[in-house]
């Protein structure tokens, strides 16, 4: 919004970028047409916004936090714009909204927290709750020839009947936040910012079972303590039971985390690259132990993961060229916001399973998310079956099916920049602490099987050899008589 846009019918407006780099006096930015077709809502203050795919197709789509307690969602038309799809009310108090593939169905959920007041000295809210809606839209095909579902094949299939229902028992749960930690609170802002800053439930895999796990704040009497929250199947001690999963404290081994009381923020990220998803703590500096924490994930899970990340295309060959074009190097760009992955693996059993993950979704308020996406895959004994990925490049072609994609391996994807382009896509190994091992076994194997064959062979020979020799000294010469 800017000020001559306020009070209008089309209050939403974007900032171009309209750098020509040939022009020395050229703007940087320039005012346009946010190319929403439909009656545009004002954003709430403070909003809470995220481009995600909601309906399915692999293209972001936008939400809008609105005033009056409401809701916007824009589908992606590609060049025709956004159109709008779905608007309601949310329930009251909302904060902070975020999403994730919470019941791994290949659908990008919304996660928010609500409270009846939030103190505006402390930012701690009172009579908060943990609020999971659940995208409802088509599912996965379970058979061959199945109607009315998603094939594995052809996984970024629009349905624009999406919804998001918050009166309907199997796809809403309301999980009080006393359910987790009595006698505490939730921090919903942090106040040490002025103006002070909303902060979003993190949602990250710290046990690489696919399911999406909370990073929370809890405010006991002055402590403000990173905690958390495990996505479980259902269960004893589990609440906010709904799809079959629901959610418990983790409480083994989380010493490091719990003797922290200065945390003024949270957020995922994998800080030494071993394929798990480590905390990083903002403190206010009030336990004299600096301003940033970092606390690493050394727990061992007997599953696989993923790291991928869509690039913005910075040159389309693959091939970047210095100004005067004598020097040439191989380009990154920077993350790409609204890609999409979605993709099916199979799990020990033999089951099929959809999930999907959004590229940098929140885009609001230092949401410090990680510039590629990370997901567990689970335990399984394959490869990614079909991964597929899209971008919000506006191609004929926005999207890529890519298979047999090796687990514990990173993935960049460099979607085509021009018409006609290829996408391009580079997969990185892991190097795994069990690599030595792996080869010398190997190698110890091969030489073991390799002489059990020659052993086999010289003994057959020798046997032959000795009975040759048997049947010539028995052998009569009748010429001799």
């Amino acid at each position: 919004m800017t000020p001559s846009s306020q009070g209008s019918s089309t209050p939403l407006q974007v900032w171009l970028n309209v750098w020509n780099a040939s022009d020395p006096h050229s703007s940087l930015f320039s005012v346009g047409d946010s190319g929403f077709k439909g009656a545009q809502c004002k954003p709430a203050n403070p909003h809470s916004n995220a481009v995600a795919d909601f309906d399915g197709d692999c293209l972001a789509d936008v939400f809008l936090l609105c005033e009056g307690n409401t809701y916007q969602i824009w589908i992606n038309k590609k060049a025709d714009g956004f159109q709008l799809a779905l608007q309601g009310s949310m329930p009251a108090g909302v904060q902070s909204v975020s999403f994730a593939d919470v019941d791994r169905d290949g659908t990008v959920d919304m996660v928010f927290t609500t409270c009846a007041s939030v103190s505006s000295s402390t930012g701690v809210g009172s009579d908060c709750a943990i609020n999971i809606a659940y995208n409802k839209q088509l599912p996965l095909c379970k058979s061959i020839g199945a109607q009315g579902c998603r094939p594995p094949e052809a996984l970024c299939t629009a349905d624009p009947t999406f919804t998001f229902n918050f009166s309907d028992d199997d796809y809403f749960v309301r999980i009080p936040f006393s359910s987790l930690f009595p006698s505490s609170s939730l921090l919903v802002s942090d106040t040490t910012q002025t103006p002070s800053i909303p902060l979003p439930l993190h949602l990250g895999d710290t046990n690489l079972d696919g399911f999406p796990d909370l990073l929370v704040i809890v405010a006991t009497n002055q402590d403000r303590t990173p905690r958390l929250v495990v996505s479980a199947p259902c269960g004893h001690g589990v609440v906010g039971c709904v799809r079959g999963r629901g959610w418990s404290v983790a409480t083994k081994d989380t010493e490091t985390l719990n003797l922290i009381t200065d945390a003024r923020g949270v957020a995922f990220l994998d800080m030494d690259e071993d394929g798990s998803l480590d905390f990083l703590v903002q403190r206010t500096g009030s336990q004299g132990e600096g301003n940033v924490h970092f606390v690493q994930n050394n727990f061992y899970y007997d599953a696989f993961f993923l790291k991928a990340i869509v690039l913005n295309g910075a040159c389309g060959n693959g091939w970047c060229y210095s100004p005067n074009g004598s020097e040439k190097y191989h380009p990154y760009g920077v993350s790409y916001s609204g890609a999409s992955y979605k993709y099916t693996v199979l799990d020990t059993k033999g089951g099929r399973h959809a999930a999907q993950v959004a590229q940098l979704p929140q885009t609001s308020y230092q949401s410090l998310q990680t510039p590629y996406s990370f997901f567990g895959l689970g335990r399984t004994n394959n490869y990614i079956e079909n991964l597929f990925v899209g971008s919000t490049m506006h191609t004929e072609q926005h999207y890529i099916n890519i298979e047999g994609v090796i687990p514990n391996s990173k993935l960049v994807i460099l979607p085509p920049s021009n018409p006609g382009d290829a996408w391009k896509r580079e997969l990185f190994l892991r190097p795994g602490e069990w690599t030595p091992y792996v080869t010398l076994t190997t190698a110890v194997g091969t030489l073991l099987l390799l002489g059990i064959i020659w052993l086999v062979l010289h003994l057959n020979e020798k046997r032959e050899d000795e009975m040759e020799r048997r049947r010539a000294s028995h052998h009569i010469n009748f010429d001799a008589l």
